[in-house]
């Protein structure tokens, strides 16, 4: 019961004092542009069909292929245990060189340069 009561104490101190640092050590001096409904850099007020760049969709994508990947990968520790690892272990090279190679391509097609 003392332990938990221990444990209980220095985990609502160590919350306390990480909230009231944080309180402390925040800057408080926001801008016109924190303080506007719309943070994505386009004016509001302007018109709607203004078109945009499409790398914005490329680097989404990006992020959703590299995302998928490390959920890919997640269970690699547990998947190595079983009967046969080494075809786990080539599978998961395959997939990494596939990515490896996507990303290759997509460098060298000039993809992920945010200025022309």
């Amino acid at each position: 019961m003392n332990m938990i009561l221990f444990m209980f104490m220095t985990s609502l101190s160590l919350c306390i004092i990480l909230t009231s640092l944080n309180l402390w050590l925040a800057q408080m001096n926001p801008d016109s542009e924190k303080l506007s409904p719309y943070e994505c850099g386009f004016d509001p007020l302007g018109s709607a069909r203004l078109p945009f760049s499409i790398r914005f969709f490329l680097v989404a994508i990006l992020f959703l292929l590299f995302d998928l990947e490390i959920a890919l990968l997640l269970p690699l520790p547990w998947a190595t245990q079983l009967l046969s690892p080494l075809n786990t272990l080539t599978w998961t090279f395959a997939i990494i060189l596939l990515l490896a190679f996507g990303l290759i391509y997509e460098w060298m097609q000039g993809g992920l340069e945010w200025a022309e």
